[in-house]
């Protein structure tokens, strides 16, 4: 930090501020220009002139090339009791307003709304540059989730109590983002620091004469030593304080599960991923520290470690091209994966190099996603995942699996039976009820309750709080219609065991979602040995069961399977019922849709990488590139540094 502020000095760069006053007009009334973080803010006391001539912005971002938001000056904000009031009297009470939340920070409320689309920019009773002149807050529109989740509310007072903390590091963010370059030459390499050659641990060091961005930060929880659990931050031989910038695809614990621990040890940089991004690891992490702590282990980091996150957390949306750092712009896409799940395009230098980091991708459109992206400007490196990178790793169609998964339910229900489904709380379980609400709704699927437990509720609200990352129908529906399908008529949410006993009940056809996935621990279990002993039930798997797991020897075939049970008791389970694995509701792409998103790619692309995959995946799919593609194609293993540019 030292040593690029002396250097700052010492070199002179555009002036960006100079150019910002020269070209806004007096009449925008501009009290002050502050680094927001990667964006410059405008502060304004008379703000509806510059909503209202928005191409003013437009032309001045056009021109420097950098990201510009629009802030109230402090001085017209009212207090927050006044703005809540006023806010109350013009809201049309059609749109139902639920909750407003104050970023102190940014000079934003958020409106969060049972009918947003009442209160969008266009919407006739409801002009923002009016309200925003009345209130001196600029305005947000959201939507109102059927059931508030916590770890938002927990995430928005947490922003709350740190505001002047959070406005001070953007500032010190931005001095470093806008700084001078130190040098015009762009050399860029990688290195590799986990999740190369294996499934887990993803991170990587993006490395230019400028800047260090570290490129997700995971663990891999089935390892059997600590060096083999950790991504290699010790082989990079760089200090926290030498971090630019931590950017992170999307919530899962092999992308994330590590990111903590760098909060921890003193990390004190910005972390950027989607918005949505955030609550899904903030939910996923703490909940990796509650697993821990009933497995008689000690979490290497707590929950004021998970917490510090969200302070330092910048979210960027879809398709908006950020400054991390000095040379490196960074853009967002989607990647089909898990809500927010994104595709990273790193253009570094002044077009030197473009660089892609797919993460997990799901090249194929599915009921809660629109496919991965696959169209960026320049390409010239793109690393790839290879989960299922092997020839034979093909999935069925989601037409196929839908119907598949249909005739399994109706069959059993039909019969009078019950459906467990074990499930992951996030992505496959939201997944499995769009696809039940659609086709109970369509009439092909028997009507009957569908009961949900665990994680489950809280990872559907925060999915119902953030549609625009959701399918484009799925999204229409939860912002310009009454008929969310997340607010099903047909889904309750069991919140304590003493409520099972509904789902529970003898001759009562019904569907359970519950966690864990595979049978691992979680309300699942009690649910399981309710279940399995009757011959008309079924368990359906619709993920992926570990070898070792109950839910493999269950799916392997055992038929009598001990569990420990209440005060330590050992309960012997006897398995009569019905069995079935589901393939295709995958978040990952197979084989196909690898070679697919890669044929894609235009212009054509210089260097494929491959990676987050078993060894042997991944040198087929580099084999498979190289073949059809007539593209060098490499499966780099971890500890290997590539020079890129």
């Amino acid at each position: 930090m030292q040593r690029k502020q002396q250097q700052k000095e010492v070199l002179s760069g555009p002036n960006i501020m100079a150019t910002i006053l020269q070209s806004i007009p007096k009449d925008a009334n501009v009290t002050k220009i502050e680094y927001e973080g990667p964006r410059i803010a405008l502060y304004t006391n008379t703000p509806r002139y510059l909503m209202e001539n928005n191409e003013i912005i437009s032309n001045l971002v056009n021109v420097i090339k950098k990201r510009i938001v629009v802030r109230t000056d402090e001085s017209i904000r009212k207090s927050e009791e006044d703005a809540r009031k006023i806010l109350n009297q013009i809201v049309p009470k059609d749109a139902k307003l639920e909750n407003t939340f104050f970023d102190t920070a940014t000079g934003e409320v958020s409106l969060e709304a049972k009918r947003p689309w009442l209160l969008q920019r266009n919407a006739q009773e409801f002009n923002h540059a009016e309200v925003t002149e009345q209130i001196g807050w600029k305005l947000r529109i959201r939507k109102a989730t059927t059931t508030p989740s916590s770890t938002i509310q927990m995430i928005n007072y947490n922003l709350k109590i740190s505001s002047a903390e959070r406005g001070k590091q953007l500032r010190q963010i931005g001095d470093e983002i806008f700084r001078p370059r130190l040098a015009q030459k762009s050399e860029v390499s990688l290195l590799t620091l986990g999740g190369f050659g294996q499934v887990g641990r993803s991170c990587m060091l993006l490395s230019t004469t400028e800047s260090k961005i570290l490129i997700d930060c995971g663990i891999n929880p089935g390892a059997a030593s600590p060096a083999e659990s950790f991504p290699r931050l010790d082989w990079a031989n760089i200090t926290l304080d030498e971090l630019d910038a931590i950017v992170i695809g999307h919530a899962h614990l092999d992308h994330t599960g590590f990111l903590p621990a760098l909060c921890k040890y003193g990390y004190k940089g910005p972390i950027y991923c989607t918005e949505p991004t955030l609550p899904m690891m903030n939910l996923i992490q703490l909940d990796a520290i509650k697993v821990a702590a009933a497995q008689g282990r000690t979490p290497m980091y707590g929950e004021r470690d998970v917490k510090q996150i969200m302070r330092q957390a910048i979210t960027i949306p879809y398709g908006t091209v950020t400054d991390i750092s000095p040379d490196i712009k960074l853009v967002l896409a989607n990647a089909g994966h898990i809500l927010g799940s994104a595709l990273c395009h790193f253009h570094i230098g002044n077009g030197d190099h473009n660089f892609v980091y797919s993460g997990d991708i799901k090249f194929a459109k599915s009921i809660l996603f629109e496919a991965a992206n696959w169209n960026f400007p320049r390409v010239e490196t793109l690393l790839v995942e290879s989960t299922y990178g092997a020839k034979e790793d093909i999935q069925p169609s989601r037409q196929e699996v839908e119907s598949a998964f249909i005739n399994a339910v109706n069959n059993t229900l039909a019969d009078g039976g019950k459906v467990l489904i074990p499930i992951p709380a996030v992505g496959r379980a939201q997944e499995i009820m769009m696809v039940i609400d659609h086709y109970m709704k369509s009439g092909e699927m028997v009507e009957a309750p569908v009961f949900t437990e665990g994680m489950i509720s809280e990872a559907s609200a925060i999915h119902e709080a953030y549609p625009e990352y959701l399918a484009r129908e799925l999204k229409q529906k939860i912002l310009e219609t009454d008929d969310n399908p997340f607010d099903s008529e047909y889904f309750t949410n069991v919140e304590h065991a003493d409520a099972r006993e509904e789902p529970m009940r003898e001759d009562s056809p019904c569907i359970i979602l519950a966690t864990s996935g595979m049978l691992e621990g979680g309300p699942v279990l009690e649910y399981f040995k309710n279940i399995a002993p009757d011959k008309k039930n079924k368990i359906l798997f619709v993920s992926y069961q570990v070898n070792g797991t109950l839910g493999r020897r269950v799916l392997d075939g055992a038929r009598q399977v001990s569990l420990l049970g209440k005060e330590g008791k050992v309960e012997v389970v006897n398995i009569n019922c019905g069995m079935e694995k589901l393939d295709g509701f995958s978040g990952h792409s197979d084989y196909n849709q690898l070679m697919s998103f890669v044929q894609k790619m235009r212009p054509k692309l210089r260097r494929v990488l491959v990676n987050h995959g078993e060894r042997r995946k991944s040198e087929n799919l580099a084999m498979s590139i190289r073949r059809m593609f007539r593209v060098p194609a490499h499966y780099p293993q971890i500890q290997e540094a590539i020079k890129l540019f």
